[in-house]
C-alpha cells in the first residue's frame, strides 16, 4: 500500500478574520509624527494590545482553525509585522496588505483611506475559497469603518443584502470599479450561508458601546480582550481555563487585576449580553486547582469576593431581538470623509 505524497490539512470549522492596527497592534497614526514613528519601528518595539495575542494563541489551541487577517498597513511593512507576530506566538494563514505604493503610482488617492473598497473585496474573495459550514469571527476597531464592512459582508453572504442596496453603498464609499466588481465577482461564488456568529470591536478611540446599537446584538464593542473572550467562552469558542490564561497574561503583562477584570465582566452583563453560564463556568474554575492561579495573588480573597459579586448580579436583560440593519442610512455615520474625497478626486 502506497502512502499519498502529501496529507491536506482538515478544513477550518471557525475562520477568525483580525484587523491589525488598534485591533492586534496599539498603534497610533493620527498625525504624520505617528506615522513615521510606526513606520520606521522595528517587531520588537510594536505592543500588541493586552490579550490580544493570548486570545489569538488559545483560539487556535482548539484546532481546526484559521486565521486570516487584513490590515490597511502597506505591504512595505510586510516583514516586520510578521517577525512581531512570529514573536508573540501568532501562527497565521492569510496575511494582506494594503498595496499603497500601487495607488499612489496610480493615482487612486481615495484608496489610500478607503476601506470599503480594500477590505470588502478582499474577505468576500477569502470567503469565496472557505467550507460553505465553515463558521467566522470577526475582530476590528472603532478606528476607521470595521464594524459597517464586516456587518455589510454577514448580511451579504447571508442574502440579506440584495445588489441594487450594494450598488448603492459602493456608489456612496466611493469605491473604484474594479474593486466594485471584485466584490460582484466573488459574491457571486459565495453559497449562500449565514457563518457570521461575532464581530467584536475594540473600542481603541472609547466609542461609547450604545454607538454600535443599530448594527445589532452580533456586533458586540469591546474594551479588553477579556470582554471577548468571556463572549467567546459563552459562544463555545473557548473554556473558562482558556479564558483564565488569557487573563494571567493580562494580569502579567498589562496591570489588570482581578477586580478591574470582574469590571469587565460586570459592563457586558449591564448591557444584556447572556453570559451567566459563561460566569459559572468561570467560577467554578477559579475555585479549583490551577497553577495558573498563582499569577494572581492574593487568590482566595480576590474570588471570593469575585464570586459573590457574580452572584450578586441577577439574571441579565434578554438580548434585544436581530435586527435589519439598514446600511444606507448607516453608511453616512461609518464613512463621514467619502463624500469629500469623491469630490476632490
Amino acid at each position: 500500500m502506497s502512502l499519498p505524497d502529501r496529507i491536506d490539512p482538515r478544513p477550518p470549522r471557525r475562520i477568525y478574520r483580525w484587523d491589525l492596527d488598534k485591533t492586534y497592534l496599539q498603534t497610533e497614526f493620527d498625525s504624520l509624527r505617528d506615522l513615521l514613528r510606526t513606520a520606521f519601528q522595528k517587531a520588537h518595539e510594536k505592543q500588541a494590545v493586552p490579550g490580544a495575542s493570548a486570545l489569538i494563541r488559545e483560539l487556535a489551541a482548539n484546532g481546526d482553525t484559521r486565521l486570516c487577517i487584513v490590515s490597511g498597513s502597506p505591504k512595505q511593512m510586510r516583514s516586520v509585522l510578521e517577525e512581531k507576530l512570529k514573536l508573540d506566538g501568532v501562527v497565521w494563514d492569510e496575511f494582506v496588505l494594503k498595496d499603497n505604493v500601487g495607488n499612489l503610482m496610480r493615482g487612486r488617492f481615495r484608496a489610500l483611506r478607503g476601506q470599503v473598497g480594500y477590505k470588502l473585496p478582499a474577505i468576500m474573495e477569502s470567503r469565496a475559497n472557505a467550507p460553505v459550514e465553515a463558521e467566522e469571527v470577526l475582530f476590528g476597531d472603532d478606528a476607521e469603518a470595521d464594524a459597517f464592512i464586516y456587518s455589510l459582508y454577514a448580511d451579504m453572504i447571508a442574502g440579506r443584502v440584495d445588489e441594487r442596496v450594494l450598488n448603492q453603498i459602493l456608489e456612496a464609499a466611493a469605491v473604484y470599479p474594479d474593486e466594485a466588481e471584485r466584490v460582484r465577482t466573488a459574491w457571486k461564488k459565495i453559497p449562500v450561508s449565514d457563518p457570521v456568529r461575532r464581530i467584536f470591536i475594540h473600542l481603541d478611540r472609547l466609542t461609547p458601546p450604545a454607538h454600535f446599537a443599530n448594527y445589532g446584538p452580533r456586533v458586540v464593542p469591546i474594551f479588553n480582550y477579556f470582554q471577548a473572550a468571556l463572549v467567546l467562552l459563552a459562544d463555545g469558542h473557548l473554556t473558562a481555563p482558556q479564558v483564565i490564561k488569557i487573563a494571567v497574561e493580562m494580569v502579567q503583562t498589562a496591570g489588570h487585576n482581578i477586580i478591574t477584570l470582574s469590571n469587565s465582566f460586570q459592563d457586558l452583563l449591564r448591557r444584556g449580553l447572556p453570559l451567566q453560564h459563561a460566569a459559572a463556568a468561570l467560577v467554578q474554575a477559579l475555585e479549583g486547582p490551577n497553577a495558573l492561579l498563582q499569577a494572581l495573588r492574593p487568590v482566595p480573597d480576590i474570588i471570593s469576593a469575585f464570586t459573590k459579586r457574580l452572584a450578586a448580579l441577577g439574571t441579565p436583560p434578554p438580548p434585544p431581538p436581530v435586527q435589519a440593519v439598514d446600511y444606507l442610512d448607516l453608511i453616512h455615520h461609518a464613512l463621514p470623509r467619502t463624500h469629500k474625497a469623491r469630490k476632490t478626486h
